[in-house]
């Protein structure tokens, strides 16, 4: 059970292309965005739907699967880990920011053999 402390399993649509940066050091780092969707019916029984947005972050290898077959629009699903941290704007401001640090991610609705990256 001590696996299973942090951990966070999504299937989405990415909602922007993915950001691509790769640092001084080597490494790369992908920032994107998924969009989770939940349908329940209301209290009228009308058919509702509830999306969620999540900021998914990817390093290394991830981040260059992520640079290679992920785009806006695509469904993913990935596996990860929650975090968070602040930062300040250019104004001053304390910001705060949660995100999924993916460490799989498996691309779905794709032909091929390209659906399965890790």
């Amino acid at each position: 059970m001590s696996t299973l402390k942090n951990k966070v399993q999504l299937i989405g649509n990415v909602g922007n292309e993915p950001e691509i940066t790769n640092l001084d050091s080597g490494k790369k780092v992908a920032k994107f965005s998924i969009a989770t969707n939940e349908f329940y019916k209301n209290s009228k029984g009308k058919k509702e739907q509830d999306t969620q947005w999540h900021n998914i972050v990817a390093w290394g290898k991830i981040a260059e699967i992520v640079e290679k077959y992920v785009g806006k629009g695509k469904e993913v699903a990935l596996e990860g880990k929650l975090t968070s941290r602040s930062y300040e704007t250019k104004e001053g401001e304390k910001r705060y920011i949660t995100e999924v640090v993916a460490n799989e991610i498996l691309l779905l609705g794709i032909k091929g053999d390209d659906n399965a990256m890790e």
